[in-house]
């Protein structure tokens, strides 16, 4: 395969992703955005933060996580194939029908039960499980262990936290979710590190 010299990263292979800048943003997304809540919430919080704090941080992290993806991903396809580059873009499509699927899932569910606090639960767990779901067709089709690990990782993280409620599931999230996305972003140096 031939290498690409991007500016400020390491050389990697043509149509390899460098995703340690959206891990890197994701892994701090969890754990301040999700940090900040469950220390912020119940009748004695172990800190007194403005409510609109942890959503912000959460969102800045997966939005910052998310433009960092998408630079990696058209790194990655200069030079590609049209079928590499048709798979890599309906792969980033798949993006925008997951999170789609999952608003209308949980709006649809609220409001059928009239419960609109069981957003609370269903958008971080939610989101959680669609990302996964999305890295493990990612790492299957780019054959990469880590992305299909670490959605795998995702996955049952969040499906597992709807079992604690709150604040058991922003705990799990926070520590286990984050973790695993700083995991990640450790072992993506390694898995790029040009082979001797």
């Amino acid at each position: 395969m031939t290498t690409i010299a991007l500016p400020g990263a390491t050389t990697t292979r043509t149509g390899e992703v460098d995703n340690r800048g959206a891990y890197t943003s994701f892994a701090l997304a969890y754990v301040l955005g999700h940090g900040a809540t469950v220390i912020s919430q119940g009748t004695d919080p172990l800190l007194v933060l403005p409510d609109w704090l942890p959503m912000t941080l959460l969102g800045a992290g997966l939005a910052a996580g998310t433009v960092f993806a998408i630079l990696a991903a058209a790194r990655a396809q200069r030079g590609a194939d049209k079928p590499t580059m048709l798979s890599g873009n309906l792969l980033g499509l798949s993006w925008l029908s997951g999170i789609a699927a999952l608003f209308l899932a949980i709006t649809g569910l609220t409001a059928m039960v009239n419960m609109p606090t069981l957003q609370t639960i269903l958008w971080p767990t939610g989101s959680g499980l669609v990302f996964g779901l999305l890295y493990l067709g990612e790492g299957a089709a780019r054959r990469n262990l880590l992305h299909y690990s670490l959605g795998t990782w995702l996955v049952l993280v969040s499906a597992f936290a709807l079992f604690l409620g709150t604040p058991g599931l922003f705990w799990m999230l926070a520590i286990a979710g984050g973790g695993g996305y700083a995991v990640a972003a450790v072992l993506e140096h390694r898995r790029l590190a040009p082979t001797r």
